[in-house]
């Protein structure tokens, strides 16, 4: 049986942890980016907004069956070689995503590209917490997600930018090579075995963790929380420019600013969640919904707009080291499909929440109304929390 490697003493980073990063980075720019190409990626295929937004909801579904399927196949395999598997199904999705000729096929592309996003955080996040001791294990989590946040601050806008210049295809194809960039880096850094460890969960044993309640409170949160956030993110596009006012060639930069309160919430969220896991997310829940609250009042307001659109990144994302140590934890030494089935929860909270959106648009409430869905799902997921905790504390069963 192999043996993961022994955590590290030091507070050196471990190279795995930046090649983790790499994936991420390549993995949530293929999320992200089309939500700033969705006007030209419409106008290209002649379909309107709510249909287009399904190449970002069909996309967060996609994620939720492949995190839940490819994960409970990947428990028995070396995790090393599933990531690199992984990687190869990115890059195939993203290359159909570019050569796309119709609709249906961008769809499909985007499809492919997707199975591989939630086992391969999922499976990473295992990777990483083994990388490190224990009390630094949310800390590496959100390393290894700070590949999604750098996707928003630099890979996003750029990627934008160059879809609005060269054409949406020429984003994909750039995605492409940064996978082909991102495997390499896998193969060379991360340890062989790491993540296995001498106690292995067998497939039985990573279900039976799903009879905790406190796994299902868990999902749950995640999905009202995380979903809120990314719905009212999807369309974000069309708010900044018909409703805030700003041209479109301004929305590369205003993403950069999202995606600088994205990482900074992920880091600093990290930390927080190492200390009080409870704590960090009643607090970053009840600030995202207030800030969407916010946001709806006066995007109006071009400089207010930009300030809100930071809070929403930062407070979004602080909460994503928490919930993914939450469902760990009680997950036991049986967290590889629960951690998985976390990453699904995110997915199934952005489609929802990308759909409802996508509802009230379509039903003349105007490119705010994402913003009031979401603020409403992250104080149901408060609300959610807050229950968890008073059970746990109370040891409870729920």
């Amino acid at each position: 049986m192999v043996v993961a490697p022994e955590p590290l003493p030091s507070r050196r980073m471990p190279a795995g942890l930046i090649a983790l990063a790499a994936g991420g980075f390549g993995i949530g720019l293929t999320e992200f980016v089309i939500a700033g190409l969705l006007p030209e990626v419409a106008a290209d295929f002649r379909v309107d907004e709510a249909t287009a937004g399904w190449l970002i909801s069909g996309y967060a579904l996609s994620v939720a069956v492949g995190a839940i399927l490819l994960t409970a196949v990947a428990t028995r395999f070396d995790r090393k070689r599933v990531l690199l598997a992984l990687m190869t199904l990115f890059i195939a999705g993203n290359t159909l995503s570019a050569l796309a000729s119709t609709y249906e096929v961008m769809l499909a592309g985007r499809i492919v590209a997707a199975l591989c996003h939630g086992a391969f955080f999922g499976i990473g996040s295992v990777v990483a917490a083994s990388l490190v001791s224990p009390e630094r294990r949310a800390g590496a989590i959100a390393v290894m997600f700070t590949g999604l946040t750098a996707a928003n601050v630099l890979g996003v806008p750029l990627g934008t930018l160059l879809g609005q210049q060269l054409g949406w295809r020429s984003t994909f194809w750039a995605i492409t090579l940064i996978g082909i960039a991102a495997f390499v880096a896998i193969a060379a850094l991360v340890p062989q075995g790491a993540g296995r460890g001498e106690g292995e969960a067998s497939l039985r044993d990573e279900v039976a963790a799903f009879r905790e309640s406190q796994v299902w409170l868990s999902l749950l949160v995640t999905v009202l929380g995380f979903g809120g956030m990314f719905g009212a993110f999807t369309y974000i596009a069309f708010l900044l420019t018909d409703v805030s006012g700003f041209a479109s060639s301004s929305v590369p930069w205003l993403l950069i600013l999202f995606g600088g309160g994205l990482f900074v919430g992920n880091t600093l969220g990290g930390r927080a969640a190492d200390r009080s896991r409870a704590l960090t997310l009643v607090v970053t829940l009840a600030a995202l919904s207030l800030v969407m609250v916010g946001f709806a009042l006066v995007a109006s307001s071009p400089w207010l707009t930009v300030v809100a659109l930071v809070l929403m990144g930062g407070f979004g994302f602080a909460t994503v080291p928490a919930l993914q140590m939450r469902v760990m934890a009680w997950a036991g030494d049986a967290q590889t499909l629960a951690s998985g089935a976390n990453i699904a929860a995110f997915n199934i909270g952005n489609a929802i929440g990308a759909w409802i959106g996508g509802m009230t648009i379509a039903a003349g409430l105007g490119y705010t109304s994402p913003l009031w869905v979401g603020a409403g799902m992250a104080a149901l997921a408060l609300l959610v929390a807050l229950v968890a905790e008073r059970l746990a504390a109370a040891g409870r069963d729920a």
